[in-house]
């Protein structure tokens, strides 16, 4: 194994996205990355998806089809097959960044410290596989974690996702973590993994685009939008968070919209200080190309 290219293990949940799925396997097969597992678990589809996975069998570590539990008993399954360091999963409408393996894996191979990142850019793709928008989200805590800052609902102050399709992590923490993502829920056991890798680890972000999520206006998590945000407040509870309301979501949503642009900014010691010791700012950690190497770099989110 290459110093800098720990294998990456990627699972591809697939069910009759035979309009997509193309797009996504050469996503991952394109990188050009030495050390990749790259796994696809179809669910039984009928519209031709099957015809384009058999072209690429050659090139995947394993790939099924056949009826399944749905998407995330799929995910589950697939992660069984794979032996990679680095782990991630990219659903079957879903793109990632050409130069996302190089940096996931020099990032993991240069950082012992560092067990699970996710980018700080998200990206958005439209229905033609199109960048169409790249946000700045800031970087992660688990204080703003706990206390909705990833959990963008109505009457929260939350700011954006935690990203899944740009988000990478170690096995040792998947296992410590329970090795699993919990196939009882529907829609939110993204967010609930989360929620459990922060009992572990921080998250660190990282300052480069890495995936994105594609806009095509037939998700589940887009159409049953209030069934996710009700698991996602539940697995928020279950963890010892809980949305902040009322003045308190005011306050830090004013907060988060005037600073965000300083959230990275070399900013007066005193004026972090303060926040942070208020309670109102939480130290983050970011990784940023400085212009010879990745280093972490510190900033704050509300």
């Amino acid at each position: 194994m290459s110093k800098l290219s720990p294998t990456i293990s990627i699972v591809t949940p697939s069910y009759n996205q035979a309009q997509f799925i193309e797009d996504t396997i050469q996503s991952v097969l394109g990188q050009g990355y030495p050390n990749l597992e790259y796994v696809v678990i179809d669910g039984g589809s009928t519209d031709g998806s099957v015809d384009i996975i058999r072209r690429y069998a050659a090139r995947l570590k394993y790939w099924t089809s056949e009826r399944d539990g749905g998407q995330y008993d799929a995910i589950n399954r697939g992660f069984a097959h794979t032996t990679g360091e680095i782990m991630a999963w990219l659903n079957s409408d879903d793109k990632y960044t050409p130069w996302a393996f190089s940096i996931v894996g020099e990032i993991f191979a240069s950082f012992p410290e560092v067990e699970w990142i996710s980018t700080v850019q998200p990206i958005g793709w439209n229905v033609r596989g199109q960048a169409i928008n790249v946000d700045f989200s800031g970087g992660f805590s688990q204080p703003s974690f706990l206390k909705g800052g990833n959990f963008p609902s109505e009457g929260s102050y939350g700011r954006k996702w935690i990203q899944q399709e740009s988000t990478f992590w170690r096995r040792s923490l998947w296992e410590r973590a329970g090795a699993r993502v919990e196939s009882s829920l529907q829609l939110a056991a993204d967010f609930e993994l989360w929620a459990r890798f922060y009992q572990h680890a921080n998250l660190y972000g990282v300052l480069a685009p890495l995936g994105g999520f594609r806009a095509h206006g037939d998700q589940k998590s887009v159409s049953h939008a209030s069934q996710y945000m009700s698991e996602a407040d539940e697995a928020l509870r279950r963890y010892g968070g809980r949305p902040c309301t009322g003045l308190e979501a005011l306050v830090r949503g004013v907060t988060w919209k005037i600073s965000r642009h300083y959230a990275l900014a070399t900013l007066p010691r005193w004026i972090r200080v303060i926040g942070n010791r208020t309670g109102l700012t939480f130290p983050t950690k970011v990784l940023a190309w400085t212009g010879q190497e990745w280093e972490i770099i510190t900033g704050f989110v509300v």
